[in-house]
């Protein structure tokens, strides 16, 4: 808790109280901020924090979207970029959540983490070309394990057919090449 920032709020709360403002407006509260703010727009300005507005709802939740199907694999919350507009206040009309995007410990874990950020980089109704690219990145990863996952089993395969000549020669007596032993095939 930073107590130093809660002093300098109390200290504007204060001095704003003196001058005869009222509480909800030197607390910065959004809705009489902003309503304090449209006073004396034009209609175009009116047009302008109209759409600010509605920008600042889509990302937002656009944002959480990302930040609900990432679940465990999200880095950092979200972060916006701001506007001003032209009543003064702050809106969103851009934003990232960040997402580890590293392999798992097993190619399983890898598939399983693939496909959660997959999910997470489409949550959006509406996903951006960034977030289209997140997706398709994680498909290749997935393609990857999968991969590594077809490879594993084909080496073990392999060992279990190795390991079964191997003692079938043991057993007939019979060498690796699968003639019997001390026998020519071109005799």
């Amino acid at each position: 808790m930073n107590v130093s920032g809660l002093s300098s709020i109390a200290s504007l709360y204060a001095s704003a109280l003196s001058r005869g403002q009222g509480a909800a407006e030197a607390s910065g509260g959004a809705r009489s901020g902003r309503e304090a703010g449209q006073q004396g727009l034009t209609p175009e300005e009116l047009k302008q924090v109209s759409e600010l507005k509605s920008r600042d709802r889509e990302v937002r939740q656009h944002e959480q979207a990302h930040m609900a199907a990432g679940g465990g694999l999200i880095t950092s919350g979200a972060s916006f970029t701001y506007q001003k507009g032209p009543d003064g206040v702050n809106y969103a009309i851009g934003g990232e959540v960040g997402i580890s995007t590293s392999p798992g410990r097993t190619p399983e874990e890898t598939i399983q983490r693939a496909r959660q950020i997959k999910a997470a980089a489409l949550a959006p109704a509406d996903p951006s070309g960034q977030d289209r690219a997140v997706a398709a990145q994680a498909a290749q990863m997935e393609q990857g394990a999968r991969l590594e996952q077809a490879q594993a089993a084909n080496a073990a395969r392999q060992e279990a057919s190795g390991s079964r000549s191997a003692a079938l020669a043991r057993t007939y007596g019979t060498s690796e090449s699968g003639n019997a032993a001390g026998f020519s095939a071109y005799a």
